[in-house]
């Protein structure tokens, strides 16, 4: 069987593609281990010394984010409470929820987990019928609403699921996307990426009728 001739010229074109990159990568450990190797005992010892502060600084502030309720998700109990929690944290998510509102489960699963993924943000929940002086004030009228607070003051919304793909079954990467274009975490992916992928799940006769059910439910504060 005759070889395609722009296969081949493909292939070519990426092993040359390749070589060129195994190459830079090498040339630049070369580099680093050249730099290293001129070093003194003294420059290194430096090195060593500055390492060791960077992550006795780094625990420090873990343990101090720690202490004031970051690493988990948590409800807290009134508005007089939110003043305090977002006043003492540099980044804070508050999600705005309703015990009658299933999508709020669906937040709650997803805070979870990125509540333990980036301690250095606080993330928290408060009732929206508890608090209704704060929600007319942050002008909250859908639910689920996240408020993203930044140095005691709203900086962003996501109201519903309308900037997660408008679909139940977003990702949790999705949502630390979304919270990463916010700048409210340190997210280290690509924002310039969107990662709408959705959770694979398959539909039985049971989901169709569970959907229907939920859907006839409303997400709005104006029933």
């Amino acid at each position: 069987m005759a070889s395609n001739p722009s296969v081949d010229m493909l292939s070519k074109v990426i092993e040359q593609q390749m070589l060129q990159t195994t190459e830079m990568v090498e040339q630049h450990l070369d580099t680093e281990i050249e730099k290293y190797e001129k070093m003194g005992g003294e420059e290194l010892e430096n090195l060593r010394e500055r390492r060791l502060e960077s992550m006795k600084k780094a625990q420090l502030q873990k343990q101090e984010w720690l202490s004031k309720g970051h690493g988990e998700y948590r409800e807290i109990p009134s508005e007089k409470d939110f003043f305090q929690e977002v006043k003492e944290s540099k980044n804070v998510v508050c999600h705005f929820y309703r015990d009658t509102t299933f999508r709020c489960k669906i937040v709650d699963k997803h805070l979870t987990i990125l509540a333990k993924r980036h301690v250095e943000t606080k993330f928290i929940k408060l009732n929206a019928e508890k608090a209704p002086f704060l929600s007319e004030k942050l002008r909250i009228k859908i639910i689920p609403t996240m408020v993203l607070v930044k140095d005691g003051k709203a900086k962003d919304y996501i109201v519903g699921f309308d900037d997660l793909g408008c679909t139940d079954n977003f990702t949790t990467e999705t949502l630390e996307w979304r919270l990463g274009c916010a700048a409210i975490i340190n997210y280290s992916g690509n924002l310039m990426e969107r990662p709408f992928q959705t959770q694979k799940k398959s539909v039985t006769k049971m989901d169709k009728r569970t959907i229907r059910r939920k859907n006839n439910d409303s997400d709005s504060d104006d029933d």
